[in-house]
Parts: structure tokens; sequence; C-alpha cells
């Protein structure tokens, strides 16, 4: 069997994956994503032309709380339930 090199989430996945980390129980909770962003000449050889170009960064990934179900949001209660004792 060949060596797994990735292994890809939907958004969903990794929201559940947080409020679990994160011990929540309750609410509509989804990922955000926050970007930053840079700039610089660049070219795609060295001592070759260079193009301005954008350089958008990934800076944080979290949780936000949200209002109504998305495609990003899932139900703490669902996915992390308090458990009995």
């Amino acid at each position: 069997m060949p060596e797994t090199k990735q292994i890809a989430f939907s958004y969903k996945e990794v929201a559940e994956a947080l409020i679990r980390y994160n011990d929540i129980h309750e609410g509509l909770w989804g990922i955000y994503i926050e970007f930053g962003l840079g700039a610089a000449n660049v070219g795609p050889e060295p001592g070759g032309d260079v193009f301005p170009t954008a350089i958008v960064p990934v800076k944080k990934i979290g949780l936000q709380k949200f209002e109504e179900p998305s495609n990003l949001a899932v139900d703490a209660a669902k996915v992390n339930p308090i458990k009995e004792k």
C-alpha cells in the first residue's frame, strides 16, 4: 500500500475537530481563516523578467459563532454532546 502524503478535510470536518478540541458543546460554530497580504516583484526564473506579485498567506485558522446554518458551520450540540456521568 502506498504511503499517504496528504489527508484533506472539508470545512465542516475542520470545524468539528476544533469544536471537540476546545470542548464546545452548544451553538453553531464554523471555521474562519485570516489572510495576510504582501507583495513582491517575482520572476519565474533567475535573471528573467519580474512581475508585481501578490502574496496571500494564511495567518490564522479558527472558529467563529454563526447565527444560521451554512456550509462552514456545524452544531456543537450534535458533534460534541455533553457526556452524561
